[in-house]
């Protein structure tokens, strides 16, 4: 028979096993791993000073065609996701004439990076050429495949709107995003002097949200006329942009473009002049829950209040 000094010791041995095991039985978490420097990303490139490109090569080591004219008026740095339509319509000028002023063979190859003309050479006129024959292209002969991820591109602009998730018969998206550090600014004051008119005679059922609407809905039934709201060019007619349906977009000058949303029938083609008044399209539901047009008016690239612009009535 044990006695209680042994059946004390016996009972702390027991204790002593148990805590043993329980501690084995514990799952353990993972070993943390040690980054012993082996990531294959390319080096992040050193800050450089104002105006200076972070990057002037492209993969290969040769530099980006036009690197030289970074950061001058005049000219624009390929951003990611950019295509030459879409630098066209941003800077208010033709990707015809874009490709004509940078001597582009194929116009869908484009890097981002590279910086291109956007403003006419000197003695140069700005009226719409044939573009080199290019890779990838519309109905129209417009080119659609974005950019190459050749380079970062050293933007200081605002960020560009998602591209569209269209078919491979829609028209590549057009660009209705904010605007570039390379926008030619408005020449005279001229062109705040449009005199605008309401696109549509039907009511006003949303009004302009910096932040939800970027510009004003208006209500009617289908078929209902949509007019130009000032003299222009047609700049863009398609289906390309998700959440505007068949769109219109007009350019009056170099400081404002109006965007028509939403239509059932677009009655004007790309590089159409029009008149104030003129009807270019029919009112309808395409990519939207009622019937209505969405007007925007962009001035240099950025939405702004159109009831600040428009008549009262």
């Amino acid at each position: 028979m044990l006695g209680i000094g042994n059946r004390g010791w016996l009972a702390g041995v027991t204790l002593l096993v148990a805590l043993l095991i329980a501690g084995c039985a514990t799952r353990r978490g993972p070993v943390p791993v040690e980054d012993r420097g082996t990531m294959t990303s390319a080096p992040v490139a050193a800050p450089s000073a104002p105006g200076v490109p972070p990057i002037t090569t492209d993969a290969s080591g040769k530099p980006l065609p036009g690197i030289e004219n970074y950061g001058k008026p005049g000219y624009y740095a390929v951003r990611p996701g950019d295509t030459i339509r879409r630098i066209g319509t941003e800077t208010g000028q033709s990707w015809q004439n874009i490709a004509r002023w940078n001597n582009l063979d194929n116009p869908d190859l484009i890097e981002v990076g590279q910086v291109l003309r956007v403003i006419p050479p000197a003695g140069a006129t700005s009226a719409a050429a044939p573009a080199p024959a290019a890779g990838t292209t519309d109905a129209s002969g417009a080119a659609t495949r974005p950019v190459t991820q050749a380079a970062v591109a050293p933007s200081s602009g605002a960020a560009a709107a998602p591209a569209a998730a269209a078919s491979a018969a829609a028209k590549p998206t057009p660009p209705i995003v904010t605007a570039s550090p390379s926008a030619p600014a408005a020449t005279a004051s001229g062109d705040e002097d449009v005199g605008w008119i309401w696109p549509a005679q039907g009511s006003l059922i949303a009004g302009f949200d910096e932040a939800k609407n970027k510009g004003l809905d208006i209500g009617g039934k289908a078929g209902d006329s949509v007019l130009a709201a000032a003299d222009g060019r047609v700049v863009y007619a398609g289906a390309g942009l998700r959440g505007y349906g068949n769109l219109i977009i007009l350019k009056h000058n170099n400081t404002y473009l109006t965007a028509y949303a939403h239509n059932r029938t677009l009655l004007v083609k790309e590089d159409q002049s029009v008149q104030k008044g003129q009807k270019i399209a029919e009112m309808g539901n395409s990519d939207a829950d009622r019937v209505k047009l969405h007007f925007e008016i962009r001035r240099q690239g950025r939405p702004v209040d159109p009831a600040r612009y428009l008549p009262a009535r």
